[in-house]
């Protein structure tokens, strides 16, 4: 019974001992060599109502319209990229909880009942017994430092999942502005159609009255067929873009919340509040991401290191064994066993210093991909800052071009009715105004994608409601 109980405080002992040790180098810091603050004046709107730090906005906070939220929400639900996102993190933290169940000592029970015989008497023994499987006492931190990295890895998958959910909301979003813009320019179309057709009668009766010749007929036609040719073109791309919503959302999408056009107003998302400070980009979930992959390899160069000292493991059990079953817990019966083992690695043939190498090689590699994510990542949001202001611009330039473009078409038809300017003429100025009407469309939906594009980039909007994780 004595040795029972020193066996136990023993073993109390080497575990309270394990562990205590860790050879793991400072974490390097990371020089990324970016502005304090954004190179050119953030050009967007005051920050609306109860939002505040980009980075913990919740995404229906930002988004405006209503159908474009529902959108959203079936997308977060039901996209196939995101689940698969989803489901990795939940793999990585399996793996997490195998490699930190490794720091635990294993605890099984076995029984066992063996029978002999043959040319000696037949034979039978009984045997029960508790033990401890081999348990590896962590003297120099190589188990804790491989479940720490284990746990970073695993912090990391989170990251990359709540990245993939900025990124679906944003990809989303650009979809079904996509669509409005496609729907406009479907209407814009269709409405130059009816018109060309229209003017391209009251043309082939001029012309049979000999009023206008025929080269005004034949560019008539061209005008009429050239409408029709982009009606056809643009159908083709709303069905095009109602089929890449649908397999963004994950099922089709409602009529109600699809888009009818790009009308005056329609808009994604609230402006990303100004004044924004370039270390809000250490939010960002690629960023975090690279941050807990740096963690997880200076870990590794831990348990590395920890590979060069003595290991030492053991295994223990206590039980009972007889020759039948009915005497199995007798007194007298009763055993144990406690088995030690220490192992020195002496040569190795320098695989044990090549593996710390690779680590360490591992290591640096992290921190140069830390520092390029956070590089990358002020760039996209210093492009972005900077193409806002360029882009409201270009489509007040747009909205003034039109107007004037429309005011140029009427005078001209006009003209072109009381006989003083050429067919041609008309011609140039419908023209200019279709195109007018393109450009316009086209320069809305930039200025809305920009928007989009600025607040992924600051890495805001993962959560449904602001202050709410959405993790499973």
């Amino acid at each position: 019974m004595n040795k029972t109980k020193g066996l136990v405080v023993a073993l109390a002992a080497a575990l309270v001992t394990a562990g205590c040790a860790t050879l793991v180098p400072p974490l390097p810091q990371a020089q990324p060599q970016v502005r304090e603050a954004w190179p050119v004046p953030a050009s967007a709107g005051e920050t609306p109502a109860g939002i505040g730090v980009a980075s913990e906005v919740g995404w229906r906070d930002v988004l405006v319209d209503p159908r474009l939220e529902r959108v959203v929400a079936q997308a977060l639900e039901n996209n196939r990229d995101l689940r698969v996102a989803m489901l990795n993190v939940e793999r990585a933290r399996a793996q997490y909880r195998i490699q930190r169940a490794e720091r635990l000592p294993g605890i099984g029970a076995n029984a066992t009942l063996e029978r002999s015989g043959g040319g000696i008497p037949a034979s039978e023994t009984v045997t029960a017994s508790l033990g401890l499987a081999s348990f590896e006492l962590d003297l120099f931190g190589r188990v804790r430092n491989l479940s720490e990295a284990a746990l970073q890895q695993y912090f990391a998958q989170e990251e990359n999942r709540r990245a993939a959910q900025i990124a679906l909301i944003a990809t989303v979003s650009n979809a079904w502005m996509a669509l409005a813009a496609d729907q406009s320019l479907l209407a814009i179309a269709g409405d130059t159609l009816a018109a060309q057709e229209e003017s391209l009668r009251l043309t082939e009766r001029r012309h049979e009255l000999g009023a206008v010749s025929g080269l005004v007929l034949a560019q008539a036609r061209t005008q009429v067929e050239t409408a029709r040719a982009d009606q056809a073109r643009y159908r083709g791309q709303v069905e095009q873009d109602r089929h890449a919503l649908d397999l963004l959302a994950g099922s089709p999408v409602a009529d109600e919340d699809v888009p009818a056009g790009f009308e005056d107003g329609l808009v994604a998302m609230t402006a990303v509040p100004a004044g924004l400070p370039s270390d809000i980009l250490l939010r960002r979930p690629d960023i975090q991401a690279a941050e807990h992959a740096l963690s997880g390899a200076n870990a590794n160069i831990g348990a590395a290191r920890a590979a060069f000292f003595p290991s030492i493991s053991m295994t223990a059990g206590a039980g009972s064994i007889s020759s039948d079953f009915s005497g199995l817990f007798d007194a007298g019966t009763r055993f144990w066993r406690f088995v030690p083992q220490v192992n020195l690695p002496i040569f190795q043939g320098g695989a044990l210093r090549a593996n710390l190498g690779m680590a360490t090689a591992n290591r640096d590699i992290a921190l140069a991909n830390y520092e390029k994510a956070i590089q990358s990542g002020f760039r996209e949001v210093a492009d972005a800052i900077s193409l806002g202001q360029t882009l409201a611009e270009r489509r007040q330039a747009a909205e003034r071009l039109l107007a004037a473009a429309m005011q140029a078409e009427r005078l001209s038809k006009a003209r072109y009715d009381a006989g003083y300017d050429s067919y041609l003429t008309l011609l140039d100025a419908q023209r200019t105004r279709y195109a007018a009407q393109q450009g316009l469309v086209a320069a809305r939906l930039a200025e809305q994608v920009n928007r989009i594009g600025l607040y992924s980039a600051v890495g805001g909007g993962w959560q449904a409601e602001a202050g709410a994780d959405t993790a499973p």
